[in-house]
């Protein structure tokens, strides 16, 4: 009885060995990972920055008041094709004429005495002067010439000692009158002196505001300066502006440049007379083609983005581009033809080396690879992989060497 419990247990134990070995068994011949592969290819490659940018034109024009008044006429319209001198707006310049005529009649006075004090002063006032001292100057003279002979006569006892200090006092005095006509002369020809140049600052300064006030009064007749399109006209009949308010902007719109803003990590990657595309989302079907002109020398904010402003010449012969505007900017780095290229998916990137998984024959083999020119969705290989060779794309799934893969849908 108990040998028959002992065989019945080793007999059970040998059937659950069996059982867990055939579990195990099956369990090791799961089904192989399901990859997907693309063939490396040869085919052309370019490498492009993209960003947002901001169309201007590239000699614009800006027209604007001269001075504080009203607009009488507005004589265009915004966007419209204008030749260099045709008439645009109209301002009122009722005030600044009253001005000019004002300064002219005041410089004419100032011309006056300015050319008074150039001659010496006023003709009468001169003469008064002049006559003053001669008269003083023949005065003393004639006393003069009485004192030395009332001297000479008293000496002789022919002249009393009272008429000879009688004649000395007047002689004094008239040396004094002859002093202070002389003076009085060399005064008036000493302010004469400062007038003159007193009058000729006041003359520049009229003539200089004679010369601004006319440029103002020309400026009320707003014309095109040059063959072009009138892309802003922000103004209105009747409208009142401030000296420096714009009043229109015309430009030639036939090439416009565009301000691209490229961010910061990408700016070492620029350099003069790259190709540009340009896109626009209100003319989705258009491209602009362009290039590059001024790299940007410095990093400036702009909202959340440290950027650089890079100006792309473009071309714009139907003028559909408008100032202003926002739009795309593709920047191209370097293009090559006919290269050996795979997808950045099939890439394993380990430190500093690059990695495909080769599947052949349905198993995997780990391949290191160098790459050259790349872009958003693609790398050139340069060695590694040879045209044709089924390269799988990374997944969840991990690879391992050797590995037996299933193939489903390769591309």
């Amino acid at each position: 009885m108990a040998w028959t419990l002992t065989r019945r247990v080793w007999l059970l134990l040998i059937g659950a060995a069996l059982a867990i070995a055939g579990l195990l068994y099956v369990g090791g011949r799961r089904p192989p990972a399901q990859v997907t592969v693309v063939r490396a290819v040869r085919t052309d490659l370019d490498s492009s920055i993209t960003s947002n940018g901001t169309v201007e034109p590239v000699a614009p024009f800006s027209l604007r008041a001269k001075y504080d008044g009203f607009v009488d006429q507005v004589l265009a319209t915004e966007g419209q094709a204008v030749k260099a001198g045709q008439l645009l707006v109209v301002m009122n310049s009722t005030d600044v004429q009253a001005q000019l005529d004002q300064t002219r009649a005041q410089l004419a006075s100032e011309q006056e005495d300015l050319r008074a004090a150039k001659a010496g002063g006023r003709s009468d006032q001169t003469a008064r002067l002049a006559d003053d001292l001669r008269t003083a100057e023949a005065q003393r003279t004639l006393l003069q010439q009485k004192q030395d002979a009332l001297v000479k006569l008293a000496s002789q006892d022919a002249a009393t000692r009272e008429e000879v200090e009688s004649n000395a006092a007047e002689l004094e005095r008239a040396a004094a009158q002859t002093d202070q006509a002389q003076k009085a002369k060399q005064e008036f020809e000493h302010q004469n002196m400062l007038d003159r140049d007193r009058l000729a600052l006041l003359v520049d300064r009229s003539q200089a505001e004679i010369a601004n006030l006319q440029e103002k009064v020309n400026s009320a007749r707003v014309t095109a300066p040059v063959n072009g399109t009138l892309y802003s006209l922000p103004i209105h009949a009747r409208d009142f502006v401030h000296e420096g308010d714009l009043l229109a902007n015309v430009a030639d719109l036939t090439k416009v440049r565009v301000r691209a803003y490229i961010d910061e990590p990408e700016l070492g990657e620029l350099r003069p007379n790259q190709k540009v595309d340009v896109t626009w989302d209100a003319l989705p079907d258009r491209v602009w083609m362009g290039s590059t002109e001024l790299i940007p020398r410095q990093v400036v904010a702009r909202g959340a983005r440290s950027v650089g402003e890079v100006l792309c010449s473009v071309s714009n012969e139907k003028m559909e581009l408008i100032p202003n505007t926002t739009v795309d900017v593709r920047v191209r780095l370097d293009e090559r033809s006919n290269v050996l290229v795979i997808p950045r998916g099939a890439v394993q990137i380990v430190g500093s080396h690059r990695y495909v998984y080769l599947i052949q024959k349905n198993h995997v083999r780990r391949q290191e690879i160098t790459v050259g020119l790349a872009n958003d969705t693609h790398l050139e290989v340069l060695s590694g992989v040879q045209e044709g060779d089924a390269v799988a794309l990374l997944g969840g799934t991990p690879l391992q060497e050797g590995a037996r893969v299933r193939v489903e849908n390769p591309q």
